[in-house]
């Protein structure tokens, strides 16, 4: 694991017990799966990672759209091979194939991940053969360059 994969699950544990909130990103207090990883965010680099419409819980349903994917390319880049997932990378699920990616979590190690569990809290989860089949993609988080312009984002090869 990377340094940065280390950190950022070391963040997503400390997120554990945070009551399950629709659209909430607040640690402690309450967040939805796409909060989790906005609060990760926002402990990494200071910021929100990008304005974030309100959203109704069959938003994935209804619009149509791949939303919760075409956010993760935007923010993270192209996905990478499952086999290449590291602790600490942002893992998309889809309930069906058919269907838009609608969950995420963060990969705490080969065998669990932890996300916001509806009517639950932010749990650490064994990534058991059902939710292996629902993975859509693989992203690593970004690591912030330093550089004049403090929201630009590169992908390289170092560690924070």
């Amino acid at each position: 694991m990377s340094g940065q994969g280390e950190r950022i699950v070391a963040l997503a544990q400390g997120w554990i017990g945070t009551p399950y909130r629709h659209q909430g990103a607040t640690n402690g207090v309450g967040c939805d799966c796409i909060g989790l990883i906005r609060g990760i965010w926002r402990e990494l680099y200071g910021e929100e990672p990008e304005t974030v419409p309100a959203y109704a819980p069959d938003w994935a349903e209804r619009s149509g759209e791949d939303r919760l994917a075409e956010a993760a390319m935007r923010l993270f880049g192209p996905p990478l091979p499952m086999a290449e997932a590291e602790a600490g990378d942002v893992l998309l699920f889809r309930w069906r194939p058919d269907c838009a990616a609608k969950h995420a979590g963060v990969l705490a190690g080969p065998q669990h991940f932890i996300h916001a569990y509806e009517q639950s809290t932010v749990t650490r989860s064994a990534l058991v053969p059902s939710w292996r089949r629902r993975m859509a993609g693989v992203y690593r988080f970004p690591v912030k360059a330093r550089c004049p312009q403090p929201s630009t984002l590169l992908r390289c090869k170092n560690n924070l």
